[in-house]
Formats: structure tokens, sequence, C-alpha cells
């Protein structure tokens, strides 16, 4: 998994609530499981006219240019904010991981279905939680038309503001520490392999019938 430091990046502002996982990645196109290739189905549904099917050439797939993800304005932004309840729905980790192939490394949102925030941090995408009101400023500044970049610091939990204005946020200490070395679940577990691999010659040694 990536590791996540430090972040200057485009804020592409996705003015919508409650914006479940169907939405963000549609039900078609989780039959893959593979985590890349994900990112040109990202909110399929409102990003292109027709109907998208897994597998089928995108680049060629007529465009609704009133979508966010097709306004040149914010092409290679890789911060995505949204407003309350973000990720609802389905426990589907595809929409993590078509975010994260798009190319997004972090989410601003003032709630988050509970699934969704913790597959993120599974997958090496920062959700972020503010309050309301710094939310409904940072998407009015976002569409303004202006170059609207923030910085956000995984080490001192805070965002930045173009105009030097600071935003904490807060964030569990063990996930915070699994984003700045880039430790999913697996590489978490391989940090003890050596006591793994103690137990499991023990084990074979003591009860050899079961092996």
């Amino acid at each position: 998994m990536q590791h996540f430091t430090y972040l200057v990046s485009l804020v592409v502002p996705l003015d919508r609530t409650n914006v479940d996982t169907d939405a963000i990645i549609p039900k078609q196109f989780i039959k893959s499981i593979q985590k890349s290739g994900l990112g040109q189905y990202l909110f399929d549904e409102w990003r292109y006219l027709d109907q998208g099917v897994l597998g089928q050439d995108c680049s060629t797939r007529p465009l609704n240019t009133d979508f966010v993800l097709n306004d040149p304005r914010y092409r290679g932004g890789q911060i995505l904010l949204a407003h309350e309840n973000f990720g609802c729905g389905s426990s589907r980790e595809h929409a993590v991981w078509a975010l994260r192939d798009y190319g997004f490394r972090a989410v601003i949102a003032s709630s988050f279905g509970d699934i969704f925030f913790n597959n993120c941090y599974k997958n090496g995408v920062l959700p972020i939680v503010l309050d309301s009101t710094t939310v409904e400023m940072l998407c009015k500044a976002a569409k303004s038309g202006i170059d609207f970049r923030l910085g956000i610091n995984l080490e001192s939990q805070c965002i930045t503001t173009p105009d030097g204005m600071t935003v904490e946020f807060n964030i569990d200490e063990h996930r915070k520490n699994s984003l700045l070395n880039g430790l999913d679940d697996i590489s978490l577990t391989l940090q003890g392999a050596d006591t793994i691999l103690a137990y499991e010659a023990r084990h074979r040694k003591e009860e050899p019938w079961i092996f």
C-alpha cells in the first residue's frame, strides 16, 4: 500500500449528500476482483450518458459535461470533497478501489458510511471528517473557478488552504501510523512473521498428526 504523508492537490467538489457505494461504482463493475482498472468506471452513471459495462473502452463513451469529473478545471485533482454520509449503502470495497485507481488519495466529508470509512484506510485513501460548515466553505471555494488547492499534512493532522488558514482533523493513532508507513492489514500481520513462524514450528512439533 502506498504511504500517505503530505499531499497538495486540486480539490474536486462533489456537491452532493448521501452518495452511496452504488453511485461510486455501480453493481455491474464489481464482478472484477482486480483493484486496478476500476477508475474509468468511477461514478459511471453520473459521468457518462450511456450504460456502462465491465471491460468496455470508456474513451469513446459520451460524457455528461455537467458532471464535475468531466470539468477540465478539476483534472488531476487528488482530493475529493463531498457532504454528509458519503460512501453509505453496501459494503463493496470496490468503491474505494475505484476512487484510488482514479487518483484520489483523500476524501473530505462531514460524515461517512462506516464500512466505506474503514475500507479507505485499508487501501491507502485518507478519509477526513470536518464539520459541515467548513465543508460547505471549502466546497464554495472549490467551485468558484479558481485553482483551489489544499495541503494535507497527516503527521500534524491539519489541512492548509491557499490563504493560509489551517484546519485540524482527528484520526485514530493506529490508522495514522498505518497510512504514514503504507501498511495494510497483510503488512501489519507480517510484522509479526517471526512470532507466527515460531508458533507454527512449535505447533507442528507438539501435534504432528494435524499436519
